[in-house]
């Protein structure tokens, strides 16, 4: 909106000169507000709210003097709502780039609210206390508000809230699931998104709920023994809804140079992306922009990790390792900044990577010249899975390409990975994806080979070295491409209940619920038997070994069970079975094939496997066994 400059003829704050106190956007005080904003091209700056009767020149900010504006403003308080007023060769409302509750054009782009910011009081967290679980613990679900789970009122489609994730929480408890990654929760400019075109970074998507809704989502999470994890996207911003009178960090303050976004952005070629605007990484004040909304997830919302979208295209102009000469130096030290802040001050809390160019940097120390992120996303793992699970072609599977999937670590450290066999980008219409079910058959993808095959992703991912994650309805069989629109079909559940038993029982195997496969959270793997011919793979998994500790999985690929397979074992005596994939209590068509408990003897010095002793087993097709002592 633009309209002739007039000047003001009303202060209403205390005084027009600059705020001593510390924050910036609304903060509250005894008696009061503080505001602060950047505007760095701005002549004149005003805030005008229910305060003031929203005469928009009567409360002036002072300038600090370096791009800064700041005023405390006597009555100002919670619930009041107020936009701020810039000059620049024009008049310009706009949201506070802090607001954290704004009103938004989506149903009526003429409403005069639109652009409002709600002043927000301190969230009472009462004696609320959560220990993160250790990372070799962690099993993550990766959730997405709106589609996770929806409502029916008056026959009416109703899409998922923080509330509705809520009534969920025991479900995904009992599940054994320890950790949400929830998908970018942040205001979007669409009627609906996957998340992944942030507007406002600190405004909580109003149609989600609110921020103490949020925060009770939070809490209740906690309270369940369950980490919350954010998927924030700081390589873009808008989307592409370039329109001013749209509340938004384009052209914020007026000023710009050619057709680019002004002070938020960069104003070269380093602004195109293929996604929305890339953010000034160079900008002082751009870069504490950033780092303010990484340590506000952190602190004021007591979230227990990040995970950060698409790093390569905040340290690569082009989003890739080939040319150096794109890379943006400081887009690098802005992770690092922000990174060794976190590993610092609360170390618990865990950073994770999308940058999916398997580059050990990433997550090395800041120290060394690192990214300083705890662990990135494995694609090392998911490709060379998924293209053998849905290869239709038996003798088309490559397991060596499987070893070294499982193999695959950054650094020496195995969590420095999270891995999956299904995640939000694989599996979203909008990519032109579907879910591994639909990849392996189209045409039925609840077929007993799409559900045995599928099943054999999720085994590799809960049982091979990294932190392992599942995406929303993976553990019923959810089908088709997923849509940021359309919630889970919950009827799966008790259509396939034993498959959702079978993922339980996977995860609590790899939690060690029992107490007999620690193993499995450890550091340590050896694929000691890899038969490229017939398509079997076992390997050994272990923290410090022994009795309880000492895992060992065998993975058939092919559609020929065996009666008697014989496999190396790290340790002789009997090994017992803890899961067998084929049960038919998962579903009434598996077949049952024996997967008996076994004993290891001494093996010869010439040993295939390389292993002091042996055992055989017996599997199903397409299935896998999990054996301990």
């Amino acid at each position: 909106m633009v309209t002739a400059i007039t000047q003001p003829d009303v202060i209403t704050s205390s005084s027009h000169r600059p705020s001593t106190r510390n924050g910036m956007g609304a903060i509250v005080y005894d008696g009061g507000t503080t505001f602060r904003v950047w505007a760095k091209f701005a002549s004149l700056v005003y805030v005008e709210g229910d305060f003031n009767n929203w005469s928009q020149e009567a409360t002036p900010l002072a300038s600090e003097g370096n791009g800064y504006w700041s005023a405390d403003v006597p009555g100002a308080k919670p619930g009041d709502y107020y936009r701020y007023v810039l000059h620049n060769n024009g008049i310009f409302h706009r949201a506070d780039p802090y607001g954290k509750h704004v009103i938004d054009p989506r149903d009526n782009r003429n409403d005069p609210d639109v652009g409002k910011v709600e002043i927000k009081a301190p969230f009472d967290w009462g004696d609320h206390h959560f220990t993160m679980p250790a990372w070799n613990e962690l099993v993550i679900y990766e959730l997405h508000v709106s589609s996770f789970n929806g409502s029916s009122v008056n026959s009416t489609q109703q899409l998922g809230t923080f509330t509705s994730i809520i009534e969920k929480l025991d479900y995904l408890k009992d599940l054994g699931i320890n950790a949400i990654e929830i998908l970018p929760i942040v205001d979007f400019p669409t009627q609906t998104s996957l998340g992944y075109n942030p507007n406002l970074p600190f405004d909580i998507e109003s149609s989600y709920g609110s921020p103490e809704d949020f925060k009770k989502f939070v809490m209740a999470a906690h309270d369940r023994g369950i980490a919350i994890i954010l998927d924030v996207v700081y390589n873009h911003f808008d989307s592409g809804i370039y329109d001013q009178e749209f509340p938004s960090l384009w052209l914020f303050d007026g000023w710009h140079e050619g057709d680019y976004g002004g002070i938020y952005f960069y104003n070269d070629w380093r602004a195109n992306t293929s996604f929305g605007p890339r953010p000034d990484f160079g900008r002082d004040e751009v870069r504490h922009f950033i780092r303010d909304n990484a340590l506000m997830w952190l602190e004021e919302y007591q979230l227990d990790g990040l995970r950060f979208d698409s790093t390569v295209n905040i340290r690569n102009a082009k989003g890739n390792n080939n040319d150096p000469s794109n890379d943006i130096a400081e887009g690098w030290g802005l992770m690092q900044w922000i990174n060794y802040d976190k590993n610092n001050k609360q170390p618990w809390k865990i950073t994770i990577a999308e940058d999916l160019q398997n580059n050990d940097w990433i997550t090395k120390d800041t120290g060394a010249g690192g990214a300083g992120f705890n662990s990135q996303w494995g694609s090392s793992f998911y490709w060379p899975i998924h293209d053998a699970l849905v290869n239709p072609v038996d003798s088309s599977r490559n397991i060596v390409n499987v070893q070294n999937a499982i193999l695959h670590r950054f650094e020496t450290d195995a969590l420095k990975r999270v891995i999956y066999s299904e995640n939000h980008d694989e599996v979203a219409e909008i990519n032109h994806k579907k879910r591994l079910p639909n990849s392996i058959d189209e045409n039925q993808p609840d077929s007993f080979y799409a559900r045995k095959r599928s099943i054999l992703g999720a085994v590799l991912t809960l049982t091979s070295p990294g932190i392992p994650m599942i995406f929303q309805g993976q553990e019923f069989l959810e089908q088709g491409a997923w849509k940021d629109n359309v919630p889970l079909d919950w009827n799966n559940l008790s259509k396939y209940p034993g498959i959702y038993n079978l993922y339980k029982d996977l995860i609590h195997l790899r939690r060690n619920w029992y107490n007999n496969t620690r193993g499995l959270r450890g550091q340590h793997v050896h694929v000691h038997h890899v038969n490229d011919q017939n398509k079997v793979i076992a390997f050994h998994r272990w923290e410090n070994g022994g009795s309880g500790d000492d895992v060992i999985v065998v993975v058939n690929l092919s559609n020929q069970a065996y009666d008697s397979y014989s496999i190396g074992f790290p340790q002789d005596g009997m090994w017992w079975v803890r899961f067998n994939s084929d049960w038919n209590g998962y579903s009434p068509d598996f077949e049952n094939h024996p997967g008996y408990h076994t004993e290891a003897y001494p093996t010869d010095a010439g040993d295939p496997d390389h292993m002091p002793y042996r055992g055989n087993v017996g599997i199903g097709r397409y299935s896998a066994l999990i054996l301990s002592q």
